[in-house]
């Protein structure tokens, strides 16, 4: 499988690559009155209008000294979205296996696993979960 591997603050992401669309700089976003914290706004992609979700914010991983310049664009089960990311790591080819089951899963249903990138750990997000779980509450 291939995956996007990002950063947040100083923790590492990944998504499965067929999920991404496409990775972006700053997009002009226009905020939404009353809108759920998480929304960011909407954002204007070659006339297709998307939300713009702050994953640090569904996430609860702090954020980074710098502004987000990098939006990558999903397309997910339900609609396409955009997400702010600090930075884009790298698109690798890993094997399924090697994808272990986080200790913690249990009681997060969005984290798929998690694997080793050049010496670190990255957890693996299932963002179908993850914004399913947010429109619930």
């Amino acid at each position: 499988m291939q995956v996007l591997i990002f950063k947040l603050g100083e923790e590492l992401f990944a998504l499965r690559s067929e999920k991404v669309q496409s990775i972006n700089e700053t997009m002009n976003v226009t905020r939404v009155p009353m809108a759920p914290e998480y929304i960011k706004g909407l954002v204007n992609l070659r006339g297709n209008v998307l939300s713009l979700l702050d994953i640090n914010l569904l996430l609860d991983v702090p954020r980074g000294q710098e502004e987000q310049e990098n939006v990558v664009i999903l397309d997910l089960e339900c609609e396409t979205i955009g997400i702010c990311v600090d930075q884009v790591v790298e698109v690798i080819e890993m094997a399924e296996h090697l994808l272990a089951e986080s200790p913690d899963v249990h009681c997060r249903e969005y984290i798929e696993g998690v694997m080793r990138f050049e010496g670190s750990i990255v957890t693996m997000l299932d963002m179908d979960v993850l914004c399913a779980q947010n429109k619930e509450h």
